[in-house]
């Protein structure tokens, strides 16, 4: 753990928020296996999460999972989650590309087997059912899951990941850069035989594609890695308006600016968690503060109806990055009241909230939202708060 006198980042809690990931993933693949952690958990007022999320692990939060378990010095079952990834991109079902999946389906590999995807029996349709979000591949967490392989090669120096990484950033540049124009593009939404390419550009997922290239040009020197790191950052840089200080969340799929009203809480923190973020960036987090501030932390977009406990942990991060203990660890005391029986993190502090963003490009309707479930991805953002790993670097801020 990291030094400091502070209970939250040294104290039980982190600890305990250490182990519980440990324990998912003894549960999830014993023995040492490759495997995929479950991503929500039930609820208070739950037996049992929605159908489709049973067996989803989302790779956003086993990336995320994998890169917290290194900062807890638990770098042997990371590799479970590193391996798992490795293999689910060598082993698709339908495509030969190298291309990552939305979401696995949860518990060990099959022995020399493809890794699953997701799904349940319909009894009432009498077939098997699967949901096309997860099916498809995110541009965002194709570069996630590069940068879980590269914090694992920081670690293990196992080329295997550091090949892992590669051929992942080879599959958003040659499927997701947006051609004649600068930054990547959605990646692929839909079922195996009628994937359609998302044409909107994210400011996150660009961020998250300007870390992992940044990183792997550096250990693995490559003019396209450095183009494509070039190339998102010019993204990123653009979609900040310097008259508010606040970075839009990217296009429209006609390749137009996002709203500008609407913002989004990551897309404000990220971007400085960056290698050498400018500083004409850093009123993005006064912004923050200022639009998607609540009560004990922030939320997911600036119509601030609750407390998002996965971005409040992306916050006390970045404080902590910045040099901001104080305020770092006052969200994470806070956060302990979020931490459920399992040891795992509420997804949200309240029942249900909102984010103003669609699932998939036939949704009509804003209808991604976050309850109050336990949640994998919130856990593995508080414990790179506590211990102060920045996943874009794969350094911890003393």
């Amino acid at each position: 753990m990291a030094s400091g006198s502070a209970a939250a980042s040294d104290g039980p809690f982190a600890k305990s928020l250490c182990q519980s990931l440990a324990s998912a993933v003894d549960a999830s693949a014993p023995a040492g296996r490759p495997g995929f952690v479950v991503s929500y958990r039930p609820g208070p007022r739950e037996s049992d999460v929605p159908q489709a999320l049973r067996s989803s692990a989302f790779v956003y939060d086993n990336a995320l999972a994998a890169v917290a378990l290194v900062a807890c010095g638990e770098t042997e079952r990371a590799k479970q989650i590193g391996d798992a990834l490795l293999r689910a991109a060598a082993t698709d079902r339908t495509f030969q590309d190298g291309r990552i999946r939305n979401a696995y389906r949860t518990g060990p590999l099959p022995d020399g087997g493809k890794a699953l995807l997701p799904g349940w029996w319909d009894a009432d349709a009498g077939l098997w059912a699967e949901d096309a979000y997860q099916d498809g591949t995110s541009t965002g967490n194709v570069a996630w899951a590069a940068l879980a392989l590269l914090n694992l090669h920081q670690v293990t120096q196992d080329r295997r990941y550091l090949a892992g990484a590669g051929s992942l950033m080879r599959w958003i540049d040659e499927n997701a850069r947006d051609a004649g124009k600068i930054g990547f593009t959605g990646g692929r939404d839909g079922f195996d035989q009628a994937q359609a390419k998302l044409t909107w550009a994210s400011t996150e997922h660009n961020v998250d594609i300007a870390a992992a290239a940044e990183w792997l040009s550096r250990v693995a020197p490559n003019p396209a890695l450095a183009g494509m790191a070039h190339s998102a950052r010019r993204f990123v840089k653009r979609a900040f308006l310097h008259g508010e200080g606040c970075f839009v969340l990217g296009t429209t799929p006609e390749g137009v600016g996002a709203d500008h009203t609407h913002l989004a809480l990551d897309t404000q923190l990220w971007p400085l968690l960056l290698t050498d973020a400018p500083a004409a960036w850093r009123p993005a987090l006064t912004c923050a503060e200022q639009r998607l501030g609540v009560q004990g932390g922030f939320d997911f977009d600036n119509d601030k109806d609750g407390l998002w406990v996965e971005g409040t942990g992306q916050a006390a991060l970045l404080y902590r990055v910045l040099g901001d203990h104080d305020r770092s660890e006052r969200l994470l005391h806070g956060l302990q009241q979020d931490q459920s029986p399992s040891g795992w993190l509420f997804a949200t502090r309240g029942e249900r909230l909102t984010t103003g963003l669609k699932i998939g490009p036939h949704s009509t309707v804003p209808d991604f939202f976050y309850f109050r479930r336990p949640h994998l991805g919130a856990t593995a953002w508080a414990v790179l708060a506590a211990t102060g790993w920045n996943p874009f670097t794969g350094r911890k801020t003393s």
